[in-house]
């Protein structure tokens, strides 16, 4: 039977108990028969704690059959416990650890039982504490959120602590980063069951950043990591502008962990040198793709990059796509690319692109040889939000209704990124926002004009663990001072199949012209919602409704055609996402009949 008082002779024992659970296991090891627990009082919560606590109640869940750390594991339980009992506000308690009827603390080191059938473990609470006087500080000027335990409140340690580190805290965010505890009193009255204490906190200087040293080799130049970095030196200290350090290196991928350690003692005027230690990923990553559906065909997709192309960070990609294999209508488009980036091109949170493109399109309205380069620049606003613009040449050269014409246009595309949900490929929360607009210039005979596009979606989660999730998405799209015969058809716009409406075949509705001339229009409205549950731990099934309208205006005004989609599908939870798997047939509109099946990777929108 033990008290708080005797937690340091039990640790030390606890310690060499464990060294001694590399001896040579007994040939008749086996695993625990029964492990029980009793906690006076009944309370089941604090029970369930304690459970949750025991070294012990985890190694028989686990089978371990050595006797030795079965023994090292009730020792250090005596502590364990105790400071469980501590954290829910009981502080007379009482800690029993019987194995096979012996008390573990009254067993020898050196006697350890060559097998355990039964450690018994009694624990008697005693009354619950609560808090009287509570004082911890000072706290720094103006901050918020500080205030201590309040008297009478449940006198859990843990809510202690919990204060005490806020107002470490608050003072680091204000720049004295060795704030730190000084001294403390803590008295438990076992008389009136009240416990009170009084931290003392040491803000100590207010600190300004010094220089950032790194420490150990990496392929990327030193300099292009400081680069990167943006380290704010002769700033005020701010564990805010450390974690930003961190992550606009970890954004990069050049680097598979990234560390930064703050020195025990500050430099002359009170500064802080901070120590970055990286270690080098793997600087070539490849991966694959493939969709299929009844009506489009197979899809594969490929990509090969390196992340550290001329030794700054830098990310070159070469991507390549086939679509339509085996489809329905059109013919096999295929595309090919290369994009190289820079980061911190202008300064952190910057990056610099270059892109190069191919694509051969074989589409239901149109074919086209198109051929692109470009380059351009983006910013990093925040974890949710980039923006990217650039200038781009490209030369087409097309056949369609209208006959074979050639484009050569100088676009400037302009985007913008605002994504707030939980996880790209299977979200249940937040909102995704993308908008792009392109002017573009025709030259040599080509029109001129703007497009522009927005892509919105929204989730909720319900029930337990977010089990049910509601899904939603509008599309919109605009083509605006070209007329429709004059645009690039890549350009127009299209709505059928697995992007838009599902249910209906790939890019069935357009506008027809008349005379057997039909391309694509100049409005696009795309809406979609799903209700998505789950049946099991992996798998999980999706209801869902599509609807596309495309008209020949600029925007929209009533006057195009609408139809939509309706189906159901399947989820299978991966590693790499859900493997999706839909059925869906027409449910508006006069653009197609019959069932469509898709099946890809990650939810469909």
């Amino acid at each position: 039977m033990t008290e708080a008082k005797s937690l340091g002779r039990l640790r030390n024992m606890a310690g060499i108990a464990a060294l001694m659970a590399g001896l040579a296991h007994g040939p008749d090891a086996e695993a625990l028969d029964r492990v029980r627990m009793s906690v006076a009082g009944g309370d089941s919560a604090l029970r369930n704690a304690l459970g949750a606590a025991s070294l012990v109640v985890g190694a028989y869940g686990e089978k371990v059959a050595d006797p030795h750390e079965i023994f090292g594991a009730a020792l250090a339980d005596y502590r364990t416990l105790v400071e469980t009992l501590y954290a829910n506000g009981y502080y007379s308690g009482v800690v029993q650890i019987r194995i096979d009827g012996r008390e573990a603390a009254d067993i020898a080191l050196l006697e350890v039982p060559r097998r355990i059938g039964e450690v018994v473990i009694r624990v008697d609470p005693g009354p619950p504490f609560r808090f009287g006087a509570v004082e911890i500080g000072p706290a720094p000027r103006g901050a918020a959120g500080l205030d201590p335990p309040r008297p009478g409140a449940r006198a859990r340690s843990t809510d202690i602590r919990d204060a005490v580190e806020d107002t470490v805290d608050a003072w680091r965010d204000a720049g004295h980063a060795t704030a730190a505890p000084a001294g403390q009193s803590v008295v438990a009255d076992h008389a009136a069951k009240v416990l009170s204490a009084r931290v003392q906190i040491d803000p100590g200087p207010q600190v300004r950043f010094g220089d950032l040293v790194l420490t150990g080799p990496s392929a990327v130049r030193a300099k292009r990591i400081e680069r990167i970095a943006g380290f704010p030196s002769g700033a005020v200290f701010s564990p805010d502008a450390l974690r930003t350090v961190a992550t606009r290196l970890r954004r990069t991928g050049a680097f598979s962990s990234v560390a930064l350690s703050e020195p025990e003692t500050l430099g002359s005027g009170d500064t802080m040198d901070i120590a970055l230690s990286v270690v080098d990923e793997k600087p070539r990553r490849f991966g694959f793709g493939a969709e299929i559906a009844s009506f489009e065909g197979l899809r594969v997709s490929g990509f090969w990059l390196h992340r550290n192309f001329f030794g700054g960070a830098e990310r070159f990609r070469f991507e390549a796509e086939v679509e339509n294999i085996g489809g329905q209508t059109g013919g096999i488009d295929y595309s090919a690319g290369v994009r190289l980036e820079s980061p911190a091109a202008f300064g952190a949170d910057t990056k610099g692109f270059a892109l190069a493109e191919f694509e051969h399109l074989e589409e239901p309205d149109f074919r086209s040889d198109r051929m692109s380069f470009g380059f351009g620049a983006g910013r990093i606003f925040s974890d949710t939000l980039q923006a990217e613009a650039g200038v781009t040449f490209t030369y087409s050269e097309t056949d369609d209704d209208l006959g074979a014409r050639e484009f050569t246009l100088v676009s400037f595309p302009v985007s913008a990124t605002w994504d707030r949900r939980d996880e790209a490929l299977d979200p249940t929360s937040g909102t995704f926002l993308a908008a792009e607009v392109t002017p573009f210039w025709g030259v040599d005979g080509t029109a001129s004009g703007v497009r522009a596009v927005l892509d919105g979606r929204a989730y909720r989660g319900f029930g337990t663990n977010d089990g049910v999730v509601v899904a939603g998405r509008l599309q919109v799209g605009s083509v605006s001072g070209a007329a429709l015969t004059e645009v690039h058809p890549d350009f127009l716009f299209y709505s059928g199949g697995g992007g838009t409406v599902r249910g209906q075949p790939y890019q069935s509705l357009n506008v027809d012209l008349g005379g057997g001339v039909e391309t694509g229009g100049r409005s696009f409205v795309g809406l979609s919602g799903e209700l998505r549950t789950g049946i099991t731990d992996r798998i999980g099934a999706v209801a869902f409704v599509d609807a596309g309208y495309i008209g020949t205006e600029s925007f929209f005004d009533g006057s195009g055609e609408w139809h939509a989609g309706a189906g159901l599908g399947v989820r299978y939870k991966t590693t790499l996402g859900p493997i999706r798997f839909d059925v869906a047939a027409p449910v508006g509109g006069d653009t197609g009949d019959g069932v469509q099946l898709y099946l890809g990777i990650g939810q469909a929108f």
